[in-house]
């Protein structure tokens, strides 16, 4: 596990982890809500785009033309109310003449220009100077951006929208994230053989019924068959007792490469 302030590194052969945002909807912590950026050599996409994701990439001097897309995991503000500003910099600033591909469940399309216009609605129903691609997955789906293939699967986050988890595979590697759910026995199975599994993990002990537990975790880390498992998306009860947990947990500055040792 590596630690960084600026995403500007080197080309890289595995698979690269840079954790924007690791806070639950609340920014408990002072910590932005969900961002990841994960690249490759050839390729760099985002998992989820919260509110303050565009900042987070500039103030770690990312490259904003090498951004190939976004995946998003389910439409809550905290994992896509970022994209709008995303967007809008590359109309204004980040000159870009190949595709933005925007991947996410059912609906994606439709909500995220709902939110463009309801942000500046004297510019509703624009266009944009640039190819803009919506890619709308369900279970079992399966699509590709740039070097990377994403699986999707259906996690039991929200009742009337469907949320996903998904599963990256670039040059021989598995990256598998959980999305928002509460606990299922489904996660040790799509997270099997990954190399990687970042696991949503807001609450501690008591539930909220739509995230995981620690003590979900604890209760299952035998089963796991994953090569490790970094949690995120952590409340204020985990930040609290982050000393305490074995498994690595994940914070706004923390990089990682699959396959490098991980620091406890």
């Amino acid at each position: 596990m590596a630690f960084a302030t600026t995403l500007a590194y080197p080309a890289i052969m595995a698979i690269e982890l840079a954790c924007l945002g690791t806070a639950d909807a609340l920014g408990s912590g002072g910590r932005h809500c969900a961002g990841y950026r994960v690249r490759t050599k050839e390729t760099q996409i985002l998992l989820e785009a919260g509110p303050s994701i565009l900042t987070q990439l500039k103030s770690r001097q990312q490259e904003m033309a090498a951004l190939d897309g976004v995946a998003l995991s389910h439409l809550h503000g905290d994992h896509f109310a970022g994209l709008p500003f995303l967007l809008l910099e590359y109309e204004h600033q980040t000159k870009r003449d190949r595709p933005f591909v925007v991947i996410g469940p059912p609906g994606t399309e439709s909500r995220v220009r709902r939110l463009l216009d309801t942000l500046y609605w004297e510019s509703r129903g624009r266009t944009f100077s640039f190819p803009l691609q919506f890619i709308e997955m369900v279970e079992g789906s399966q699509t590709e951006i740039g070097g990377f293939h994403l699986s999707g699967f259906e996690v039991p986050h929200q009742e009337t929208e469907i949320s996903l988890g998904y599963r990256l595979r670039a040059d021989g590697q598995q990256l598998v994230f959980s999305g928002d759910t509460p606990w299922t026995d489904r996660l040790l199975r799509e997270s099997e053989n990954a190399d990687l599994f970042l696991c949503e993990c807001t609450d501690l002990h008591e539930s909220s019924g739509r995230h995981i537990r620690y003590a979900d975790i604890e209760n299952n880390r035998k089963s796991f068959s994953c090569g490790e498992i970094l949690l995120t998306h952590l409340g204020p009860e985990v930040q609290a007792r982050v000393d305490e947990i074995p498994e690595p947990t994940a914070h706004d500055s923390l990089v990682v490469r699959l396959g490098d040792p991980m620091l406890r």
